[in-house]
């Protein structure tokens, strides 16, 4: 008795090292995508109050709503600036982001006007197009005199200075393209499946989004000024649209991401890893690339998870891996490198560059490159 005993002691012994060792191996660790919503305003900054309704409280509701849609998804983590009606300061949003490795920052806001203007616009970080633009950045970027310490939080930023918006730009510039597209889809669910009045993609200064190391968004609503979209907005379903809308356009934001490297993909084992790739840079030290693709997962840099194109490179930055093709001193060869990809069907690609192993503006690039 006592030797069956010790039989199926070590039976259950070898049973569950070998189930572990299994579960090890099968169940590899997955970064999820992470989400960082963000609801406008909140606590004693009540944000604009057209019509007599909140922005703070539809702010809210909008992105808890939109919290709960993305919750949903197994693969997707979802991390809120605030979940309550409580004030947070526009540097600790950032923050909040960047410490949860985000892959998105997207924040919801209300607009308003003096005027009879209505509909959805989202904007990306930049130098403000046109008056207007920079009038809606003023509005949420003077949120920071509520704030205690904003003079040294913000180095001297000043919200009513159209000059102090310029230097906002740059740390947000490698993600303009991700911020893009993801802005598209948001507008464009408004527009095709709600019917929203479509004002568009912008750029502007916003500091909220400046303080961000990840594609970010700013959503503004509608205007509350406009008295039957401040109803929309007030209502339950309306809220409960607009959220879907926005949800349903990060979905597919990251579906994009996923699926942009090839239809059979094969993720890269441990044992199995390249090293990436690095061209030597000439006397002008600038290498241009095609960008293919972008996304959460690491993928072997394979033909054939690249529809047959050769000389794949990848880069990690933060939680998200860039592929690029090609590497190239002359300018005039990259263009015809990426017509090539754009021939096997990376639709959205496009040429980058860098400068010492750093990227840099395609812009900046040509004017000093040799080329």
């Amino acid at each position: 008795m006592k030797t069956l005993k010790i039989l199926l002691f070590v039976s259950f012994i070898i049973l569950f090292t070998t189930l572990s060792f299994a579960i090890d191996n099968d169940h590899k660790p997955y970064h999820k995508f992470v989400v960082v919503l963000d609801a406008g305003h909140g606590g004693h900054d009540p944000g604009n109050l057209g019509n007599g309704f909140k922005e703070k409280d539809i702010a809210l509701k909008i992105v808890l709503d939109i919290g709960k849609e993305l919750e949903k998804n197994p693969n997707i983590k979802v991390v809120y600036t605030r979940k309550t009606d409580v004030f947070v300061d526009l540097f600790e949003r950032g923050k909040i982001a960047n410490k949860a490795n985000a892959d998105l920052f997207v924040s919801v806001h209300c607009n308003s006007h003096n005027s009879s203007a209505h509909g959805t616009e989202t904007f990306v970080l930049g130098t403000h197009r046109n008056q207007t633009n920079f009038e809606v950045a003023k509005k949420e970027n003077s949120v920071i005199f509520l704030e205690n310490d904003y003079e040294s939080k913000y180095a001297g930023f000043d919200p009513n200075s159209p000059e102090s918006v310029i230097g906002l730009t740059l740390a947000q510039e490698e993600y303009l393209d991700q911020s893009i597209r993801l802005a598209k889809a948001i507008q464009n669910n408004f527009t095709t499946t709600l019917k929203r009045t479509d004002r568009g993609v912008k750029q502007a200064g916003f500091i909220v989004l400046h303080q961000t190391v990840m594609p970010s968004v700013l959503v503004e609503t509608g205007f509350l000024t406009y008295r039957d979209e401040g109803r929309y907005l007030n209502s339950q379903k309306g809220q409960k649209e607009i959220a879907s809308s926005i949800a349903d356009a990060i979905i597919e934001y990251k579906k994009s991401l996923d699926q942009n490297v090839g239809e059979d993909i094969f993720e890269e084992e441990e044992a199995q890893q390249e090293a990436i790739s690095h061209a030597t840079a000439d006397e002008s030290n600038i290498i241009f690339r095609v960008q293919i693709a972008a996304g959460s997962r690491k993928i072997e840099t394979k033909p054939y998870n690249f529809k047959t194109l050769e000389d794949i490179s990848r880069e990690q930055e933060g939680n998200l891996y860039k592929y690029y093709y090609g590497s190239t001193h002359s300018y005039d060869e990259v263009t015809k490198l990426e017509e090539i990809a754009k021939s096997k069907g990376y639709k959205s690609s496009f040429i980058v560059a860098f400068k010492d192993g750093k990227r840099i503006s395609l812009a900046d690039a040509l004017k000093t490159s040799a080329n």
